[in-house]
């Protein structure tokens, strides 16, 4: 592998377009080519939707050919139609935020903790439960703390 090939495959890797199963990709123009690379996730995506849509290859033999499923496929066909290629992107899967510690619950929090300083996560989250009805990981805790402490 060259250099200028490693550099590519780093940046994919940063932007979460490294195709982890690069070697899955079959079809011919990703054989051999400096421009059709197995590993670069979106255009493997993009070509693959473009099979079917253009060249009218079938779902099964498209999603075959370029190491996905027929629901992959569908599911990069909706992200492409809705965004473009941006939406051909990996998204982080799993809740975007901690939903559960609002800012009133993080206000409960810092009350607790200004009465008594020496309570801990697991502390604060039988408070929570006791007090806000309200189930929270201990480690979830900790990690809001933490983001308003970075923040402040």
């Amino acid at each position: 592998m060259d250099e200028r090939h490693d550099s590519k495959c780093k940046a994919l890797r940063e932007h979460g377009a490294l195709n982890a199963k690069a070697r899955a990709v079959k079809d011919p123009l990703f054989q051999n080519s400096e421009f059709f690379d197995p590993q670069d996730l979106v255009l493997v995506k993009y070509e693959m939707l473009r099979r079917v849509r253009v060249e009218g290859l079938s779902v099964a033999a498209a999603a075959s050919a370029f190491g996905f499923s027929r629901v992959a496929f569908y599911q990069a066909r909706a992200a492409f139609q809705k965004e473009g290629l941006p939406g051909l992107l990996p998204r982080r899967r799993g809740p975007k935020a901690a939903n559960k510690l609002t800012d009133a619950v993080l206000e409960f929090i810092d009350r607790q903790r200004a009465t008594d300083s020496t309570l801990r996560s697991p502390q604060l989250a039988v408070l929570l439960r006791k007090h806000l009805r309200l189930t929270v990981h201990p480690r979830s805790i900790e990690r809001a703390l933490a983001r308003r402490t970075k923040k402040g």
